[in-house]
């Protein structure tokens, strides 16, 4: 988000909690922490904590949890690349030759 869009949604949380603070530190200290956060989501994030609490939200509940759903997400993805590697490795494997594994037991003196 930028400072504009910071702004815009703490004017929508004023307009709902007359009490809450929308001076310029606080429109720097939401900056610095949802500077990377989209604003569609924040916004989305705002009008539910609106329907669901009488208090003002912190920015912790602004951003909600998106950056756990991101990390699921990533973590999802990078999953089904470790299953789909491991899938194209079993279809190029093949056994060992034959004999092999009794010449390895001989090399190492097991019968």
């Amino acid at each position: 988000m930028n400072r504009a869009e910071i702004i815009d949604l703490l004017i929508i949380i004023k307009e709902n909690y007359p009490t809450f603070d929308s001076s310029a530190d606080s429109v720097d200290r939401h900056f610095k922490y949802l500077h990377d956060f989209p604003f569609d989501r924040a916004v989305q994030n705002v009008d539910e904590h609106i329907r669901t609490s009488k208090y003002p939200p912190n920015i912790a509940e602004i951003r909600g949890s998106l950056g756990e759903q991101i990390e699921r997400d990533r973590m999802k993805a990078q999953t089904a690349e470790y299953f789909a590697a491991r899938d194209e490795a079993r279809k190029q494997a093949c056994p060992p030759p034959p004999g092999w594994k009794e010449e390895l037991y001989a090399k190492l003196g097991w019968s």
